[in-house]
């Protein structure tokens, strides 16, 4: 396997286990529940589009944004490095922070919108600030390469594909796992993701402090 293909998988991954398509099911079921199978594709499909932009638009200008205010790759890391561990905590724990999933409020608020798309789908519970943030530590990693660029936006393409089949297959994916079944998934991406983020905070303060 070449080195370029073991990092499209690595990159895979990590932003699989951020962006998690499998918890996001049981959370998109009970968003749209009781409404048609018609406005359940529309918005499944609509919230996928719409975090497709985000990711490329962020992709884009992130780098340059981190620039035009100073930021170093090396703060960077440290500061997406504690962004992630919040968030792998909370999904160990399977609480809700706003990090990764909504709030109670959140929630509440989205049961009366007719169109719940953009929020709460695209933002914060595909295209999230753990999501994004990773997106761009990963950016900052490869430097100025494009095949890497786009060998890495064709994986969080294929990320976001697998959570528009899982959300059109929400009523036979959780007649299978079940609620349960969807928080064992998280809290075992959790595990992963402490010690990703854990690792981003290392090499930035290797850096700073070498």
């Amino acid at each position: 396997m070449t080195p370029f293909i073991e990092q499209l998988l690595r990159h895979f991954v990590v932003l699989f286990v951020v962006v998690e398509p499998i918890t996001l099911v049981p959370i998109f079921g009970a968003l749209t529940r009781g409404a048609e199978p018609l406005f359940r594709r529309r918005m499944a499909v609509k919230s996928v589009v719409l975090a497709a932009i985000i990711f490329w638009v962020f992709a884009l200008a992130g780098q340059r944004l981190l620039e035009t205010l100073g930021v170093s790759v090396a703060a960077f890391k440290i500061a997406g490095g504690i962004l992630l561990f919040l968030m792998a905590v909370d999904m160990v724990f399977a609480r809700q922070s706003g990090l990764r999933s909504t709030t109670v409020r959140e929630q509440d608020e989205a049961r009366y919108r007719e169109d719940i798309s953009v929020f709460p789908l695209a933002f914060p519970l595909i295209a999230g600030p753990g999501a994004l943030a990773t997106l761009l530590l990963l950016l900052v990693e490869m430097g100025d390469s494009w095949p890497e660029f786009f060998g890495l936006m064709a994986m969080a393409m294929l990320v976001l594909a697998i959570a528009l089949v899982l959300m059109l297959l929400t009523t036979p994916v959780m007649r299978v796992m079940g609620e349960t079944g969807a928080n064992v998934v998280s809290r075992l991406f959790g595990v992963v993701l402490v010690a990703l983020a854990v690792q981003y905070v290392v090499d930035g303060a290797l850096v700073l402090l070498g």
